[in-house]
């Protein structure tokens, strides 16, 4: 079972000083091994005719900051609830040379004028609010006409879905050292109600967590995009107590992820 969207994560394989270069490497590495098997999916990007102004909604500890802007997107914003992210954020980009501007918002209540964007970008972060309807709507708002964006929530895979009859085989896993380490996850194979399993995702001091059937995502992205594609990634390997073959991570990944993946048009 996930553990935690690893592009929000903190290196947890040994102690690096918050901030260092060292620590934000050691992030990346996590979470392009992690999330994406071990090459980030070029689909996450946008095209070259919606790469100025850029909003990267929820951005954590600026992962996505680096990547988008290393791919050509201009004029990037940083935006999350909380002030240790965006100091986060703003240290790794100035590790990496990376120019862009910081803010604090709340994704229900967007701050930003309608139109402002020409593509947001949000991964692993709606599913953990009150109301994810009210942050899509949020988002469509603040993209122009033809703008688009790239959409990641928790997914309800196979294993969550049959997690009541697997949850035996989790309580085995566990015994033998399935986990993650930090935030109170090291049991989550342990836990036997879905719903619980879920927030404990992001640790088990998140508040809240969901996740969502294909059918449910779309029926919320419909009301305001034009969608145009979704795919599966994050299969949490690192969370075994064995060492998966790269070939059957990949399958995993692609075929069974934790996380469904939208692109969007507005109309």
């Amino acid at each position: 079972m996930p553990s935690g969207s690893p592009i929000h994560c903190g290196p947890a394989s040994r102690r690096t000083p918050p901030g260092s270069r060292e620590f934000f490497e050691q992030h990346r590495q996590v979470a392009i091994e992690d999330c994406f098997a071990g090459s980030i999916d070029a689909r996450v990007f946008p095209g070259a005719c919606n790469q100025n102004a850029v909003l990267d909604l929820g951005c954590g500890p600026g992962f996505w900051l680096v990547e988008l802007t290393r791919r050509g997107c201009t004029e990037v914003v940083g935006a999350d609830l909380t002030f240790n992210a965006i100091k986060l954020a703003r240290q790794r980009c100035a590790r990496y040379d990376v120019t862009a501007s910081f803010c604090q918002q709340d994704a229900e209540r967007l701050g930003f004028a309608d139109g402002s964007f020409a593509h947001v970008n949000c991964q692993g972060v709606i599913h953990h609010t009150p109301d994810t309807a009210a942050c899509l709507g949020e988002i469509a708002r603040v993209l122009r006409p033809g703008g688009t964006a790239n959409i990641s929530v928790y997914y309800r895979n196979v294993f969550l879905r049959m997690w009541p009859v697997l949850r035996t085989l989790g309580r085995f896993l566990a015994r033998c050292g399935a986990g993650m380490k930090g935030r109170g996850r090291e049991n989550i194979y342990a836990i036997a109600d879905v719903d619980e399993l879920v927030r404990h995702f992001d640790g088990a001091d998140n508040p809240i967590g969901k996740s969502y059937t294909r059918a449910q995502f779309l029926a919320m992205l419909h009301v305001h995009f034009e969608v145009e594609e979704t795919f599966l990634h994050f299969f949490p390997a690192r969370s075994l107590p064995f060492r998966l073959p790269r070939f059957l991570h990949r399958w995993l990944d692609r075929h069974t992820g934790f996380l469904i993946f939208a692109r969007l048009r507005k109309p």
